[in-house]
């Protein structure tokens, strides 16, 4: 996978809505530093409106990456989903706005690889578990040991019969 494969040129672009597709791998996130995602198979749509004064991009994203179940600590395969966007506009200052890019006079080309990595980071839910009785076996044996309580079906903290 080589950079350039999500370097978009708008300067030849005419003026109205352009789409990308991208099928986002294993090659995707081992290229990218200290990636949270190590697998997957995601499919993002880029949707760049190229307007006068700026250039508008829609990201869909829908696809499975595999991350670290919260329970086990092995692989899990989560479903990720959204749609964000990004507003790009042609200025020479700074801005403080995250949803707001600027791209400098002197530039032909935007780069939305760090911004798929992100949005599909932001898209796997805070907690990542295994199906019920799925968890590795072994694990979940060790961690009973320690288990001080457990819960109720209406998610309040029972004790253990042991401290009752």
């Amino acid at each position: 996978m080589s950079k350039k494969d999500f370097v978009i040129p708008f300067v030849g672009l005419k003026q109205g809505v352009h789409e990308f597709n991208f099928e986002i791998g294993k090659a995707f996130f081992e290229s990218i530093e200290y990636s949270i995602v190590q697998e997957g198979n995601v499919n993002v749509t880029f949707l760049l409106d190229k307007k006068e004064a700026m250039l508008i991009g829609d990201y869909t994203i829908r696809g499975t990456v595999k991350a670290s179940c919260d329970r086990c600590t092995e692989p899990v395969d989560v479903e990720v989903e959204g749609e964000f966007q990004l507003v790009y506009k042609f200025d020479d200052k700074p801005s403080e706005d995250e949803s707001l890019v600027i791209v400098y006079p002197e530039e032909y080309e935007i780069d939305i690889k760090e911004s798929i990595h992100e949005f599909i980071a932001v898209s796997i839910p805070s907690r990542t578990v295994h199906e019920e009785g799925e968890c590795n076996e072994e694990i979940t044996n060790i961690l009973s040991e320690y288990q001080v309580f457990t819960l109720n079906e209406d998610g309040s903290i029972k004790p253990d019969e042991e401290d009752a």
